[in-house]
């Protein structure tokens, strides 16, 4: 009843105002006319609003409750506003002096929000945003999609594209308008504690899933009429620090920058995507959030971005208080916004310091123009201006629903990869079998993943759920719960386990890590929670030794964020399922796959490293990356990118070109044959890697340049083919200009980047 009474008073005043002659009202003139009539209406001090963002008033009083006044100072997940009461930010709003709040998870605190923003003398709508990483996990009674590792790991972009068009419709029934997503890191260290926020470590694939996120999220259909905004982050290179850690510095080549990190941005941009967001890093001794090089020469003179840059949380003030580049928060202000920072996020301070920068003479009114001009370029793409508010029915109707529920389940199928089944333990034969279930993991809400919230558990199938709901009725399923926390598990407990899994005929243990973000200080990996060891945490090993030890058949499934070194149990124990954090429906796609109602599809968007020294583990490193081995264990990763099993076999064959070579603007053909030569249908995801083999700088060892994701019946055989370009053969020349070089390339076609699973065939470019 509220939104509609504010939506009938919004409309009314909406109408007075147009009879008022005011052009940036009118719905029917194009945006570039309604922001330009906006602008010359506005002070400066509006202008600036426009660029000033602050959390939700009930963000503000949890953060309050929970957390103490020096533990707000370090977190990058909650604040308050010393000295500034939520009555304070009421007026702010009321007064036009804030253009957007972000993490506002109730539709009555927005609507509430919206409503004190239409009172102001311009009435311009707030943008209100919100980490909706993988579904609008952060608010009650969402769906929760695969966390982005996982969606990397079906290599279906159509699909993904899919699920980000449901996000969006969830996200704008909750609210927001505005998702900080897609993470387009490149994630090349495993230690970070961020990878499950990515799509792995290849910087096409990331491309790939960043832009069919960006192109359901903002309706690529039609570009002025968007669903909800997109968020490419974090400029640049965080994922790659010097230790790990996140918000560590980050100390990499131009050339490094350029042909790794840099790709999945110029995808970015060239799909639209209308914001960035800025790293924590620095990046070789400049921090992100004042890199002038990075936001405007390369982001906007280079790649032609044409959207605004937002800060990430707090990054304005570390400037000062963090990277010591700034003597003060004015001196901070003055270096991002003269970098190209358009929005700050969050809090007070900001809008009086640019001000009065202004005033000074120091930053020039058509600096500021610039970012509210992209600001408000959003809001009325977005038709906030017509209808800021949230129709609670509607939210009602679309979170959640039937068939976004479905869509999770298709990705959570499609997102588990088989890594081991040795003797084809997998899948179960539950019929008259007792099935003994355990691990810290078995049986809550870590298959959310980062991210999310606590939901309803109703709406959450967790793993010892999913086998008991697709277990045969006569299967006898044991469970023993120990804890949810790995840290808490004690020698009692796997005692316990082994005792039940002497009298098991198949022993499913289900451990990892744990990305709540509502038990902070519990986590292990997620955003912040950065690693020393990629060992399972606590016992956890000992206690799939102790259970493998019974002589039970054992199968392990992993519940993470991030890759762990799993060389013990990728040894010993017959069968393992990385699962990632599959989401809402997780269980239940796990229960399937245990019992074969589906058959694993997935491949590894990531290597997996042995133990966390053979750091960076990555598939297209350098010749010489293992030109020495390692003296104490095996050199290269424990499973290789690209990698997944199937409970079926597909044999590749018959590869050939099109042409033996080609010459610049031509084209050339690959075609190889896939077979499935197992006795159940099963999808595939071929992949074409090249390798340049002689070139005037050093070239990846292979790149992976093109797949495709195919279904096909037992005893059914398809001739796949690719197109090279020279495009594809690009790289950058000694003195950094893009070059194409003539010589011998290797094309190479399988199922994963291993060297044996590939076919290879070379070919001259003249």
């Amino acid at each position: 009843m509220l939104a509609g009474v504010l939506l009938a008073s919004c409309q009314q005043k909406t109408v007075s105002q147009n009879e008022a002659g005011l052009d940036y009202k009118d719905a029917s003139l194009d945006v570039e006319q309604r922001v330009q009539d906006l602008l010359s209406r506005m002070t400066l001090e509006e202008k600036v609003a426009q660029m000033c963002q602050f959390v939700g008033l009930e963000h503000m009083r949890q953060a309050e409750k929970n957390l103490t006044k020096d533990e707000l100072a370090q977190s990058d997940a909650q604040g308050f506003y010393p000295g500034l009461h939520s009555s304070d930010v009421e007026k702010m709003v009321d007064e036009g002096k804030i253009g957007s709040f972000l993490h506002v998870l109730d539709i009555e605190e927005a609507n509430y929000l919206q409503k004190l923003a239409a009172q102001s003398r311009l009435g311009i709508p707030l943008l209100i945003g919100i980490d909706a990483i993988h579904g609008t996990a952060l608010v009650n009674g969402a769906t929760v999609y695969p966390t982005p590792i996982g969606l990397a790991s079906t290599w279906d972009t159509t699909l993904v594209k899919r699920l980000s068009v449901e996000t969006a419709r969830e996200v704008r029934a909750a609210g927001s308008t505005w998702t900080f997503t897609p993470n387009v890191d490149v994630a090349r260290d495993a230690r970070w504690g961020r990878v499950g926020e990515t799509f792995g470590e290849d910087p096409f694939l990331v491309s790939k899933m960043g832009v069919a996120m960006i192109q359901g999220l903002q309706n690529s259909n039609d570009p002025e009429k968007m669903n909800v905004l997109a968020c490419a982050k974090h400029l640049i290179a965080g994922s790659q620090s010097v230790n790990g850690l996140n918000g560590a510095p980050t100390d990499l080549s131009e050339r490094t920058i350029r042909e790794v990190f840099l790709p999945p941005y110029k995808a970015a941009v060239d799909a639209g995507v209308f914001s960035v967001m800025t790293a924590h890093n620095e990046l070789n001794g400049i921090p992100c959030h004042a890199d002038k090089w990075m936001m405007e020469e390369v982001m906007r003179k280079e790649l032609g971005f044409e959207g605004f840059v937002v800060s990430d949380w707090m990054d304005i003030e570390r400037l000062h208080t963090r990277h010591l580049v700034a003597e003060n928060q004015k001196e901070a202000c003055y270096q991002t916004v003269m970098a190209g920072m358009d929005m700050h996020m969050h809090g007070p301070g900001f809008l009086e310091n640019v001000v009065e920068l202004v005033k000074e003479g120091r930053i020039p009114e058509s600096r500021i123009e610039e970012s509210a001009r992209r600001i408000l370029t959003a809001k009325f793409k977005l038709g906030l201006f017509e209808n800021p508010f949230v129709d609670p029915e509607v939210k009602e109707k679309v979170l959640f629903n039937a068939n976004h529920q479905n869509t999770s389940l298709e990705a959570a199928r499609k997102s588990l990869v088989l890594l081991k089944n040795e003797k084809e333990l997998l899948p179960l034969k539950g019929q008259g079998k007792r099935i003994f279930v355990t691990g810290s993991n078995a049986n809550n809400q870590t298959v959310l993943g980062d991210w999310s919230h606590q939901q309803p558990d109703e709406n959450v199938t967790t793993i010892l759920e999913g086998i008991k709901e697709v277990a045969p009725v006569n299967c006898n399923i044991d469970f023993l719960d120990v804890g949810i926390n790995p840290r808490n598990l004690t020698e009692q407990h796997i005692k316990q386990a082994a005792d039940k899994a002497e009298k098991a005929d198949y022993a499913v243990v289900v451990v990892g890590s744990n990305s709540f973000r509502w038990d902070w200080n519990e986590k292990t990996a997620g955003e912040n929670s950065a690693r020393s060891s990629l060992e399972l945490f606590g016992l956890q090993r000992e206690l799939v030794k102790a259970i493998y030890n019974t002589g039970t058949p054992t199968i392990v499934v992993l519940i993470n964020g991030r890759p762990l070194a799993i060389d013990w149990i990728a040894e010993n124990v017959p069968s393992v399922v990385e699962a990632w954090e599959p989401g809402s429906m997780g269980g239940l796609a796990m229960g399937e796959l245990l019992f074969g109602q589906i058959n694993p599809s997935a491949k590894l968007p990531v290597s997996i490293p042995r133990t966390v020294g053979q750091q960076l583990s990555i598939y297209n490193h350098k010749p010489t990356h293992y030109f020495h081995k390692y003296v104490d264990d095996e050199t290269g990763p424990l499973f290789h990118f690209g990698y997944g099993l199937s409970y079926t076999k597909f044999n590749y064959e018959s590869i050939q070109l099109s042409q033996p070579s080609l010459r610049a603007g031509e084209k050339l053909k690959v075609k190889v044959v896939v077979s499935n030569v197992g006795d159940r249908d099963g999808d595939e995801v071929v992949q074409l890697y090249l390798k340049d083999k002689y070139a005037s700088v050093t070239r990846p060892v292979k790149e992976l340049k093109a797949f495709r994701r195919i279904a096909l019946k037992r005893g059914e055989s398809r001739q796949v083919t690719f197109t090279i370009t020279p495009e594809m053969m690009k790289f950058l020349g000694p003195d950094m200009t893009p070059v194409v070089e003539k010589g011998e390339f290797l094309v190479m076609v399988g199922s994963s980047s291993r060297d044996k699973d590939l076919l290879t065939i070379p070919f001259i470019l003249k």
